[in-house]
């Protein structure tokens, strides 16, 4: 090495003849810098010899052989693996198996749902014609005085103690049906609006008419004890609900809930529609009447649903689209658009004089080219034009593109004081077969904006076609306060409620909506999960293609401690969570109403997107009949293929059913126990129990789950003596086994303590709380599914999400099956959850050999250690995830984030495979540089510094026009500021929608063992890997003195946010999917009385708010 140096320093000092004397005449300055050189050449040399390590792969080999062998040992004995997997085998030869019939299935089921929800269908049939015909026989009353029982005021007394007006006692208790929430299932009660004066002559007569519902109500209740909350929406404002319950304010102490705004309200009171909004922006719609016109496009954008479709333009000397993407076309009004839609209202500013006329053609060429190419609703069209005046000559417009037909409406609303052209806006409307309305005020705009629904639902009305309609998916978190309660996914079925009189025919009079809601959860109860298999599921979409119930569906999202609903929640795409289907191919048949099946390779995630697995599904989906939803169902190949089944006696399964270490899926429907009262207490095992011994013999169960779950409790029934036999073995037990469990198809399982509470570090494993190692109704427990991956008596090993687990605890688990010929079926898991330091202490006791051991015939480091401060040793499972480490801090980290360069290595040599998973209901932060990243076309000119300008700008203004009696109304003054703009969060700390990519990683069992040398810089890192035999972990051995991390980077699992150009984006926004339009449409009626078309609004006022207004203006004047 010596001689290599001198040479080297040799061809040095010699290589540039030019300058050969030069080093002569630095004498000694030569000398010491050859020395340096020589010493840093010498020391580099040195570094390099050292760093290739030898690390002998046979060593590595008999510690990984040692250590599978005693995890498995270890597993085995304390899960009882063998001895179950013993017992199935021995009832092989009595049981049957059978195929799983996908399209059978998916048959039944939609009939079964067919049925629960022609039920109540039946049941909304009922109160509609009740209402009507109490509407009949109900003559008006200017003068009557009616005390119904209002919800807000019921129990509730003065400072005297006597009940407030419209209030009185009114018993209300809790009610396990209706989520424990103090109900009165004898009566319904009414709810009014803070903005609706509740004595209005109208509201009493509504009342007093719709006291004829309450008979239906329980009687409707009787005949179908499954139906939840029943109700009837008033056209003048007031919510009659059954049962009647206490219904609480906001923190406002405002009542803010209107039920004409509900989606099952609009929906039943319209047909679908074409909405183009015209909004004024010229310099005369400054201040407060900006604001007005503002709020006027939301509640209009409220009022819209996903079978409408919509596009809003501005105009003042020009017209432009709110949103340019949108440009000449119609957009299905979803909630992402419409949320879209009110940020890009809230940009909005005046400027120039107002050309209504442009607006107008451009609003009519949408409708028409819309029409003529087949887009839209194909059903109603309407234009809303909201103004302070319309000075231009416009008829000919009307001439040109509406006349005579008239097919499309227009509605105005005339916004402030200013009655100048109130003329010219009210004959537009009203030669339109419109409607005109005058807003002054913030107040105003709720009452006015609903009238256009009213004139809509005319030709439904006149024709008396009562169409039922369903909702899509929604949480009602206004009706609700709690949040079990409000965070429940529900749909509901809805019939619009005419009058029948003869007199106001033409009229065609709406009197409101009749309702019931239906729990979601309630209804895929009806396609069990025992009959899907492991890694089955059921699912449910609307005509539009948007998801009802899927187990992929994460409707919610955390903001500090709270749970709530995500803005988008009510429109995932069935495309977004089945994404596999790249080419739609499984959306577009299901929205057409098509019964079919089709298969997909997916790639699926489990514990919380941390895993992927690779799955081959069959899908089958049918319709559900007189609703616009479809389902289907997934049977995935090699785990839901076959069912088996076995006969034990009921005395036999009964005996072992009630042993204390079994419990069943308490989220499964072995009996129904919502129907009759008397059982709603009752635990499902309890309900079991006692329609087997007779005790209940009304309760209705599924006879086939329960086979299944007898049969299993006697097959496992001996686990709960080889177990009790383990723990009483004191001497014999390892320190740190905590519990031995098992769980089977039926849902059933048996778990056994070995460890006291106080000692257990996996506190949390199998309790209540820990849904995921649970039977749910989404889905079998973590451990189940996994087991599932690995052949049967083959031990799988994990460490839970650390906010899963309680402490450093592991998880081992294998499946138990059954084989009859050459069909097998999954009978069950079973497996064993232990503290991470009984593998550990095993681990490092192998990975270290003695001083004294024979290295004559080994090549590399000898004796080889694990405690070597030289050698890194780590042991990782089949997706990257460590379980042992010197590190403490390391167990349950991704490997890719402590060592990048071996994670690296390992990819690129094809031990580990990359897979790229998406989500398309993530939550991102959003960009501090754009209003929003998940629609990021907005104006990044938004936000606080606009809202206070125009405050500063507008505030006298503001003050010299509001009408201060209207000032009342403060739920529409919160309702119209800038929502966004005055937050108080920063918007770094806001999320919001976004599409993310993730990646998760695999291991290749085909590659055994790889070693390999990573060159980093100066120093040579070595490592060997090592498969641990039956198991799905993996050896690492490290040499642990080169540092690599300046040229390898750690690879994170973080997802990333995928960005669009503008381009994209514009096209995904744009884009039509494949949609089912409702079968229904009422556009027209030659019987309509199109003269009935508005005039200035009047704001209903309490009494004493009334006499206010008049005190103020008398000490005014």
């Amino acid at each position: 090495m010596q001689i290599a140096a001198a040479a080297g320093m040799n061809r040095w000092s010699w290589g540039n003849t030019g300058n050969a004397r030069k080093p002569e005449r630095s004498g000694p300055h030569q000398g010491r810098l050859m020395m340096l050189l020589w010493i840093i050449l010498s020391s580099s040399l040195c570094l390099m010899v050292e760093g290739q390590m030898k690390i002998p792969p046979e060593t590595v080999q008999q510690w990984a052989v040692s250590f599978g062998k005693e995890i498995a040992v270890l597993s085995a004995r304390y899960s009882g693996a063998r001895l179950l997997q013993k017992k199935y085998k021995d009832i092989e030869g009595v049981v049957k198996m059978e195929e799983v019939d996908g399209e059978e299935l998916v048959k039944n089921f939609a009939e079964e749902m067919e049925e629960m929800l022609g039920r109540k269908m039946k049941s909304v049939k009922r109160l509609a014609e009740a209402a009507e015909d109490a509407d009949l026989y109900h003559d008006y009353n200017e003068t009557l005085e009616f005390d119904y029982y209002n919800s807000l005021l019921i129990n509730m007394v003065d400072e005297d103690g006597n009940p407030l007006p419209l209030g009185g006692e009114f018993p209300l208790e809790e009610n396990e049906h209706f989520n424990n929430m103090p109900v009165n299932t004898q009566l319904s009660n009414i709810q009014v609006p803070t903005n609706v004066y509740n004595k209005d002559t109208d509201i009493l007569n509504g009342a007093y008419m719709s006291e004829a519902l309450n008979d239906v109500f329980i009687d409707n209740f009787q005949k179908d004890p499954t139906l939840t909350w029943q109700y009837f929406g008033s056209a003048t404002g007031f919510f009659r609900l059954y049962p009647g319950i206490q219904w609480t304010p906001d923190e406002n102490g405002v009542v803010t809930f209107d039920c004409r705004n509900r989606n099952w309200y609009i929906q039943a009171a319209t047909s679908p529609k074409d909405v183009v909004i015209v909004v004024d922006v010229s310099g005369s719609m400054k201040g407060l009447r900006l604001t007005i016109a503002k709020h006027t496009i939301n509640t209009i954008l409220d009022t819209l649903g996903e079978n409408d479709f919509v596009n809003i333009i501005a105009y003042s000397d020009y017209v432009r689209y709110v949103e340019p993407c949108f440009k000449g076309t119609l957009v299905q009004a979803d909630l992402d658009n419409r949320e879209h839609f009110k940020l890009l209202v809230e940009e909005l500013h005046v400027k120039g004089e107002g050309k209504v006329k442009k607006a107008m053609k451009e609003s009519f060429k949408i409708l028409n080219e819309a029409a003529a190419m087949g887009q839209g609703s194909l059903c109603n069209q309407a234009i809303m034009l909201i103004t302070d005046g319309a000075m231009e000559d416009f008829q000919e417009v009307f001439e040109k593109f509406n006349w005579p037909e008239k097919r499309v409406r227009v509605f105005t609303y005339l916004i402030g004081r200013e009655m100048t052209f109130a003329d010219n806006v009210k004959w537009i409307a009203c030669n339109n077969k419109g409607y005109y309305t005058h807003i002054s005020t913030l107040a105003d705009v709720q009452e006015n904006v609903m009238e256009y629904l009213h004139v809509l639902s005319r030709p439904m009305v006149i024709n008396h076609d009562h169409d039922i309609i369903w909702t899509e998916a929604y949480m009602d978190s206004v009706l609700f306060n709690t949040q079990a309660q409000s965070l429940l996914l529900m749909t509901s079925v809805a019939m619009p409620v005419f009058s029948k009189k003869e007199e106001t025919l033409s009229h065609g009079i709406l009197l409101g909506v009749v309702g019931t809601d239906v729990a979601l959860r309630e209804l895929m109860k009806l396609a069990p999960r025992y009959k899907l298999g492991i890694h089955g599921y059921a699912y449910l979409i609307t005509n539009n293609g948007y998801i009802l119930s899927h187990p992929e569906l994460r409707p919610l999202y955390k903001e500090g401690k709270k749970l709530k609903p995500k803005p988008n929640y009510n429109s995932v795409d069935l495309s977004e969570v089945e994404w596999e289907d790249t080419e739609e191919k499984l959306r577009t048949a299901m929205v057409k109403g098509e019964t079919g099946t089709m298969s997909l390779d997916v790639r699926t995630a489990v514990d919380k997107g941390r895993r992927v697995m690779f799955l081959k599904n069959d899908y089958f989906y049918t319709i559900i009949n007189e609703t616009p939803f479809s389902m289907g169902i997934v049977l995935t190949r090699g785990y839901g293929e076959y069912i088996f089944f076995g006969n034990v006696s009921v005395e036999e399964g009964l005996h072992d059913l009630q042993a204390p270490d079994l419990t069943i899926a308490n989220e499964w429907t072995y009996c129904e126990t919502d129907i009759d009262p008397a059982h709603r207490k009752l635990s499902q095992l309890q309900a079991v129990v006692r329609y087997l011994t007779g005790k209940e013999p009304d309760l209705e169960c599924d006879e086939l789950l329960l086979q299944q779950t007898l049969f299993d409790a006697v097959v496992t029934a001996p686990m709960e003596a080889y177990w009790t036999a383990l723990m009483l073995n004191t001497s014999g037990m390892d320190e740190g086994v905590e519990t031995a469990f098992l769980g089977t198809r039926s849902g059933l399982m048996r778990f056994q303590r070995y460890t006291g509470i106080e000692k257990r570090v996996g506190k949390s494993f199998l309790s209540p709380t820990d849904k995921e190692n649970m039977f749910t109704l989404d889905h079998f427990p973590v451990w189940y599914r996994r087991a599932a991956e690995y052949p049967a008596g083959q031990f799988l090993y994990y460490m839970p999400r650390q906010e899963t687990r309680a402490g450093r605890i592991v998880i081992a688990t294998t499946s138990i099956t059954v084989t009859v010929g050459k069909k097998t079926a999954i009978a069950g898991a079973t497996g064993v959850q232990m503290t991470l330091e009984v593998i550990e202490s095993r681990f490092w006791a192998i990975a270290a050999q003695p001083n004294d051991t024979d290295c004559s015939d080994v090549e590399g480091i000898c004796p080889l250690r694990c405690d070597s401060i030289d050698i890194e040793c780590y042991v990782i499972d089949n997706n990257g995830f460590v379980l042992i480490s010197k590190q403490r801090n390391d167990a349950g980290r991704f490997f890719g984030e402590i060592d990048g360069s071996v994670m690296a290595t390992l990819i690129r040599m094809g031990m580990f495979k990359r897979v790229s998973l998406f989500d398309y209901q993530a939550m991102c932060k959003m960009n501090p540089h754009s209003v929003s990243s998940a629609r990021p076309l907005l104006s990044p000119f938004y936000g606080l510094a606009s809202a206070l300008k125009w405050f500063l700008s507008n505030f006298l203004l503001f003050l010299l026009e509001f009408n201060f009696c209207g000032f009342w109304h403060t739920e529409h003054f919160a309702d119209a500021k800038p929502s966004v703009g005055l937050s108080h969060k920063k918007k770094g700390d806001i999320l919001q929608p976004c599409d993310t990519e993730y990646p998760s990683f695999v291991y290749e069992p085909s590659v055994k063992e790889t070693n390999s040398i990573i060159k980093c810089g100066r120093c040579q890192k070595m490592f060997v890997v090592q498969q641990i035999p039956e198991s799905n972990l993996l050896m690492l051995v490290v040499q642990a003195d080169c540092d690599c991390s300046r040229q390898y980077g750690p690879i994170t699992m973080e997802p990333k946010e995928v960005r669009y150009n503008a381009s994209v984006k514009c096209d995904r926004m744009r884009s039509q999917k494949i949609r089912r339009r409702p079968e229904s449409c009422h556009a027209y009626h030659p019987q309509e009385n199109a003269n009935d078309c508005g005039g200035a609004s009047v704001i209903s006022l309490s009494a004493s708010l009334f006499l206010l207004c008049l005190s103020l203006s008398a000490l005014v004047s």
